[in-house]
């Protein structure tokens, strides 16, 4: 029990107890200053891609077998999972925040420029017109994306919900129970829409592009403004990386080449009732 001493301020005994006990501090925390996201002040400098397509989709939902297809046509480069966001700029002293405030450029601003600086040289090594990048985590700051790039557009891709969570499960079932699997991929779901309902865009469906790849992605191109090129079906016979974890799909099916049969869909009685409501959201049930 900590007693308070006449003259000596309670939070300095209660400290000094917990220092002799366990080495711990308590501090009052200075809160951090939001920093503003905004649009690029000069969009024709600001940006050196100025309508990159983000397809957005939960985990295992098939995004890296579309991206190979879009890879493989002549004019879309559509690269590996990239993870731009997680790329920070961290300003470390008081001249460079007093150099950027002068430019009128924030942390964020930065960010941008960095972001927009490695898609476009993904872009420009690809020698492609088009730039499609696939990061499933970008469901999280569809918001941030739209203000970076105003003119961004959006496709989305949906899958079965309940297929999305045994498929990541499947991915590790030592590690990924379907207890943790069900609200882990839902959450990404849920973000999805949230993005379909506030920022339009074209969705195609996983089980409509593995049962019928030519309309879809004839769909696809239409909505790109790009040919559609029968080749894109054959993927295997473009380079597109190497399928590794962490920055994609890397198991057997996509190692295929080419686009084959999705699984069955679940009987509704097998769906967990937690999936319920995205089921009947997206025209499954």
């Amino acid at each position: 029990m900590v007693r308070r001493t006449a003259g000596t301020r309670w939070q300095d005994k209660v400290n000094s107890h917990l220092e002799r006990r366990l080495q711990l501090r308590v501090v009052r925390a200075t809160p951090v200053p939001r920093i503003p996201v905004r649009r690029p002040a000069h969009p024709k400098i600001d940006r050196l891609i100025r309508e990159p397509v983000f397809l957005c989709s939960s985990v295992r939902s098939g995004s890296t077998l579309l991206r190979a297809i879009l890879n493989s046509h002549s004019q879309i480069h559509a690269p590996h999972e990239t993870h731009f966001r997680r790329m920070q700029v961290v300003m470390t002293t008081e001249p460079v925040r007093q150099a950027m405030t002068a430019l009128d450029l924030n942390v964020r601003d930065l960010e941008h420029l960095l972001w927009d600086r490695v898609l476009h040289r993904e872009l420009v090594r690809s020698d492609k017109e088009l730039l499609v990048e696939k990061t499933p985590s970008n469901v999280f700051v569809v918001d941030r994306l739209k203000t970076a790039w105003p003119e961004a557009r959006f496709l989305y891709l949906i899958r079965h919900p309940y297929s999305v969570a045994r498929s990541w499960h499947e991915g590790k079932p030592e590690a990924r129970s379907m207890e943790r699997a069900i609200p882990y991929t839902r959450n990404f779901m849920e973000h999805v829409e949230r993005a379909r309902q506030k920022h339009p865009g074209m969705t195609v469906r996983y089980e409509d592009l593995t049962a019928d790849p030519e309309r879809q992605t004839q769909r696809i191109c239409e909505y790109l403004g790009v040919p559609w090129e029968p080749g894109m079906l054959d993927y295997g016979q473009h380079d597109h990386g190497e399928f590794v974890a962490g920055i994609g799909d890397w198991r057997d099916k996509i190692r295929s080449g080419t686009v084959q049969p999705g699984r069955p869909l679940p009987e509704p009685g097998d769906v967990p009732e937690e999936l319920h409501e995205m089921c009947r959201v997206w025209g499954y049930f």
